[in-house]
């Protein structure tokens, strides 16, 4: 899930660690790891340039058997063939397969990332993923609103608004530990570098990832706070609950192919 190149955040390393999976995390995540550890502050730029503002929504669309295909992939057969599959219509997701198990797959856009994301309008981020029951029914009521928000014409600053708004009237659930599968071979995590890498992620309600040891030295836990990568772009989420996206690479595919090392 969840939400640009490592490589355009690049300052120093924790930055460049934070950017990594701002880029990967579009739920919340999440997207692009294929450079992380090197610089480039000036993709960051062009990657904005590139994508100011939201591309006409044909773009962002999928062929509904292509959309539930991909959704699928995001993780094993073993987890996929009984989950519910989302499929994004031109107001929003909808139900394509109603599922048994809990889990839900969908294909995230550019924009279910974190708002100050230069890929947020990306129309060619095909983000694949599969949650469990509690992610199901906690974090996607964000993800789905977010979308029929943007869907509807709204700007990034409504959308904020507008979720702030439900998260008061207790229209939006309290969110819950999770785990999101993201380790299809066709997703497109963003323009830089290989464009995919297959990884676990896992969302906590927290400010920080010191419970898990994210971010240190030789550490292979990566996180990032979910809503952005600074709060002063946007400093209204700083009033969002807060959630926090560990991000752990895997070594294979969702068919269990070896991935290219990282």
């Amino acid at each position: 899930m969840i939400f640009g190149s490592p490589a355009a955040f690049a300052i120093d390393q924790e930055r460049d660690m934070k950017r990594a999976i701002a880029a990967i995390a579009i739920k919340g995540f999440a997207l692009l790891l294929a450079a992380f550890g090197t610089t480039g502050s000036a993709m960051a730029q062009d990657a904005a340039t590139t994508y100011p503002k939201m591309a006409p929504i044909e773009e962002y669309l999928m062929g509904r058997d292509a959309e539930i295909a991909l959704a699928r992939s995001a993780a094993p057969d073993s987890i996929s063939h009984d989950a519910t599959v989302m499929v994004l219509t031109r107001h929003g997701y909808e139900t394509a397969v109603k599922g048994k198990n809990g889990w839900v797959c969908l294909v995230d856009r550019g924009w279910s990332g974190m708002f100050d994301y230069p890929e947020f309008w990306n129309p060619k981020i095909r983000g694949a993923a599969c949650v469990n029951p509690p992610v199901a029914r906690s974090f996607l009521p964000y993800d789905y609103k977010r979308t029929q928000l943007i869907l509807a014409g709204h700007s990034k600053e409504e959308v904020i608004a507008a979720t702030k708004a439900a998260i008061d009237k207790k229209e939006l659930p309290v969110l819950e530990r999770g785990i999101c599968y993201m380790m299809s071979k066709s997703a497109y995590l963003g323009d830089d570098g290989d464009h995919d890498m297959p990884h676990l992620m896992f969302y906590e309600p927290a400010k920080d990832g010191t419970g898990w040891g994210a971010n240190l030295t030789n550490s292979p836990v990566m996180g990032v706070s979910y809503w952005s990568m600074s709060t002063k772009a946007y400093p209204q989420l700083e009033a969002f609950p807060p959630i926090f996206v560990y991000m752990v690479p895997v070594d294979k595919w969702s068919d269990g192919t070896a991935a290219p090392p990282m």
